[in-house]
């Protein structure tokens, strides 16, 4: 897992950052989130899902209540009312197994490798996006003079990144030449080397940047240099 980054390696960040546009009118700015979502309502679906299918598993074995410590008397009672009181007990019997299965695999899934496993990737990519457009417009990405602003994202309980362009870009480049400064990101936080991966992710982007955005006479800073850890 990668730890909180150090001052050193903020400033790093910032100087790739600073290098990569001076090569061009683009602006970067990058993000670091621990987690983008608790995935809470994952965890509760797959935990209802449990209660009700698990116990199921117990009917063929002839379930009693008398499974349970303290759920039946011991007692057996021929008339009618003894055979409600054997059915409500049976019911309460399995109500309680259902309530211990819910906890424990809601339980479980909130650690964070299970809870990883369990989410539909299709989930996590549409939660850390949102995640990630969010960032883009709270920094003000969105309202550089030519829209020619990018954000390089990493989300690392998910094990995911983005790369989000303004219209500006969108427009003239393909999606597709950021797969190469993604993957770069990717593999150096798989190797817990932040830092590297910023700095390699950045000039990958700063070359995409340079090549259909030159710098232009007039070429302010409009968003801060730094990576941003949320």
């Amino acid at each position: 897992m990668v730890k909180r980054i150090s001052t050193a390696d903020h400033a790093r960040i910032t100087a790739a950052i600073q290098q990569a546009e001076a090569t061009t009118s683009g602006e970067i700015f990058c993000v670091l989130a621990k987690e983008v979502s608790a995935y809470q309502d994952i965890s509760l679906l797959w935990a209802a899902a449990a209660a009700f299918v698990l116990p199921l598993g117990l009917i063929p074995f002839g379930f009693e209540p008398s499974w349970i410590p303290g759920m039946a008397s011991g007692w057996d009672a021929a008339h009618l009312s003894g055979h409600l009181t054997e059915s409500s007990q049976a019911l309460a019997a399995y109500a309680l197994i259902q309530s211990v299965v819910f906890v424990l695999v809601y339980a479980a899934l909130r650690l964070p490798p299970l809870r990883r496993r369990v989410t539909p990737r299709g989930v996590r990519r549409s939660r850390v996006r949102k995640a990630a457009l969010h960032q883009f417009l709270a920094h003000g990405l969105h309202v550089t003079e030519e829209r020619t602003g990018v954000l390089i994202f990493a989300a690392l309980e998910d094990h995911q990144v983005e790369i989000i362009a303004d219209k500006g870009i969108y427009s003239r480049v393909d999606q597709a030449v950021w797969a190469d400064a993604v993957e770069a990101l990717t593999e150096h936080l798989r190797a817990d080397r932040p830092a590297e991966g910023f700095e390699a992710a950045i000039g990958l982007v700063g070359t995409v940047l340079a090549e259909h955005f030159p710098p232009r006479a007039r070429n302010p800073d409009e968003i801060a240099n730094r990576l941003v850890e949320i």
